[in-house]
């Protein structure tokens, strides 16, 4: 686990050691282990380490193949490496290591962007050929680790973060209003786009190919895996389902084991973190856990059940857990806001403070945690989201319903207002268009309740969960902590998108029958938070977790923010977002923005969402545009 970054001069010009050390310098957080940086003429790569397997000089980067031919920098861990390298031995490669980079340096030689297809794990990585003068980018299947490039004056500069493109003196820094557009509908970006730019996140399952030799060089990009949610071709009973999602989660669990440094793992008090600390803790004796709370002297409503730290202490006693808490107070998330924009680089889904404190506790103990990421999005955690587009007329229909969902911060019906400054940039851009694209080659084969239900799992695989993980990455990398996700393990994964739906909700079939447009409580089946979710999960992981664990209702991770942001921290709210010079009011109307706080202050709505995203985009302009 690491960082990258690099950059190719097109016209020629050599690279200078001193940008490139400014790149690696910029990102010095995600590998305090060490550094390395090579460069010939116009091509340079660089590298920080976060020693997690094999710890010894032999595990440095950039790391060259014995030919001294291919040169490579790579973040990530690619779990199957020890059985790829078996392989590669009876061809003829020999190692020097006995770190998984190597193997993955081997691999692709071997096998070309193919051996992509049969890493199973995590990265982002450049692997350069001297003599054929090509370069290959790629980031793994589902977006673990984020890969950031920019074409900007005939240079390609890429790395783990945006910083590391930002170091470069020449780069010109500029806001992508189109973007910000999409980020303030959906709160996130489902497009390659980011918040600047000429710089984009490459796409997960990805890779792309710039080869020098060519006349006008470009970027080829090949999509080589996406996800496929569909139910069996074969009937399988219940069973048999049961014992191998038993098999393939203990299989995944004690595959993100392997690691030369202390590991441990979140433990929330939900069913995700508990079952992978469940399992871990069996083969990882004296198994360190971590858990945020928060305080909820000022909460009301439903917040006031946000603090899960009872039932987090409730699963170390069973699993017999090493654990540690910290407890979140509203003036946490005001003093954190500069340190978190910072390394988040853009506003992404979510209220994320919680993690960054989190990754800050775990990373004074280990090195390596792990995390439930996944599990809500593979296994149908948010039926309340699925059944309101299940029942449609065509396609197009599913999108219609689908996208006013979707529309998590600002409906189309307020946005031309909200975006009245800059509204003649962007006005171009449909965001329905934007969330229909996501689906591209997926718009087919539509016929009952559970393809539908397919397809937004698909949607939120690739946009949700996608968020999260970029969250993920930035918030555990800022503080040197590598984060490692078992429930996205190629052989699992495969299985979740082939286990049939009637196995991951426990009412559609009710929720079918329903008139949604029925008055009364009937109708509000489609909006209830409930634990019809993710059933075979339950079913599997009760044999490991307290029932009353693996049965409960489902709660995300969370802050009392609703309540923080009327009472505890309604200062720094106004403060904030409804000060005239405040830089957000370059590219925002003030008063729509002030009509929609006022909503929530007053209690007519709950807009912490929106609050939270504004003081995120606050604080990133303070960062990254002052």
């Amino acid at each position: 686990m690491c960082g990258i970054a690099g950059l190719i001069y097109l016209d020629n010009k050599p690279v200078s050691p001193v940008v490139l050390q400014r790149m690696t310098d910029a990102i010095a957080h995600r590998g305090p282990d060490g550094e390395g940086h090579w460069i010939e003429g116009n091509v340079g790569l660089g590298h920080r380490r976060l020693a997690i397997i094999d710890l010894s000089p032999a595990g440095h980067q950039p790391m060259a193949s014995m030919s001294q031919r291919y040169v490579m920098v790579y973040n990530g861990e690619v779990y199957n490496y020890r059985e790829l390298r078996v392989e590669l031995e009876a061809l003829g490669y020999q190692f020097r290591s006995r770190t998984d980079s190597e193997v993955v340096l081997n691999a692709l030689i071997a096998w070309g962007p193919k051996g992509l297809e049969r890493f199973n794990g995590m990265f982002g990585l450049a692997f350069w050929d001297r003599q054929d003068q090509t370069l290959l980018l790629a980031r793994d299947r589902y977006g673990i680790k984020p890969l950031y490039y920019s074409f900007q004056n005939e240079t390609l500069a890429f790395g783990s973060e945006q910083k590391a493109i930002l170091a470069m003196p020449e780069f010109k820094r500029s806001l992508d209003k189109e973007a910000l557009l999409e980020y303030f509908t959906f709160q996130n970006i489902f497009t390659d786009k980011t918040l600047l730019n000429d710089v984009k996140l490459m796409p997960a399952g990805h890779y792309a190919v710039l080869d020098l030799k060519r006349r006008s060089p470009n970027l080829q990009m090949t999509q080589y895996w996406d996800f496929e949610f569909r139910e069996p071709e074969h009937d399988i009973s219940d069973h048999e389902y049961r014992e191998e999602l038993d098999r393939l989660f203990k299989q995944a669990v004690n595959r993100q084991l392997v690691t030369d440094v202390e590991l441990g793992s979140y433990l929330s008090g939900g069913m995700d973190s508990g079952s992978i600390t469940a399992l871990a803790a069996r083969s990882y004796p004296y198994m360190k856990t971590f858990t945020c709370g928060f305080d909820l002297n000022s909460a009301s409503g439903i917040e006031m059940n946000f603090d899960e730290r009872s039932k987090a202490e409730y699963m170390s006693y069973h699993f017999k857990t090493e654990h540690y808490e910290m407890v979140l107070k509203a003036g946490d998330m005001e003093r954190v806001m500069p340190k978190l924009a910072w390394h988040l680089e853009e506003p992404r889904v979510g209220q994320s403070y919680p993690n960054y404190y989190a990754a800050q506790l775990a990373s004074k103990f280990v090195k390596v945690v792990m995390s439930g990421a996944g599990g809500d999005e593979l296994f149908g955690g948010y039926p309340w989201r699925y059944y309101r587009a299940v029942v449609n007329d065509d396609f197009e229909h599913y999108i219609d319903k689908y996208y006013q969902f979707w529309q998590r911060l600002i409906p189309n019906s307020e946005i031309k207002q909200v975006f009245a400054p800059i509204w003649g940039d962007v006005k171009h851009v449909w965001t329905r268009d934007i969330f229909r694209d996501v689906f591209q080659h997926h718009a087919d084969n539509l016929y009952t309740p559970e393809d539908y239900i397919n397809h937004s799992l698909y949607f939120e695989a690739k946009t949700f969960l996608h968020g999260l993980l970029v969250v993920e990455d930035k918030l555990s990398m800022a503080h040197g902590l590598e984060s490692r996700v078992p429930f996205l393990d190629n052989d699992l994964v495969d299985f979740t998108m082939r286990c049939p739906v009637r196995l991951k909700l426990n009412n559609l079939a009710d929720v079918v029958r329903l008139n949604e447009n029925e008055p009364g409580r009937k109708a509000s089946k489609y909006f209830e938070k409930t634990n019809d979710g993710k059933q075979i999960l339950r079913d599997v992981m009760g044999r490991y977790i307290p029932q009353d664990i693996s049965k409960a209702d489902k709660q995300g991770f969370s802050a009392p923010d609703a309540s923080w942001f009327k009472g505890d921290s309604i200062e720094f709210v106004k403060n904030r977002l409804m000060s005239s010079d405040q830089g957000i009011y370059q590219y925002l109307d003030k008063g729509a923005v002030i009509k929609l706080l006022e909503e929530h202050l007053s209690g007519r709505n709950n807009r912490r969402l929106l609050i939270w995203s504004l003081l995120s985009f606050d604080a990133y302009l303070k960062g990254f545009h002052a």
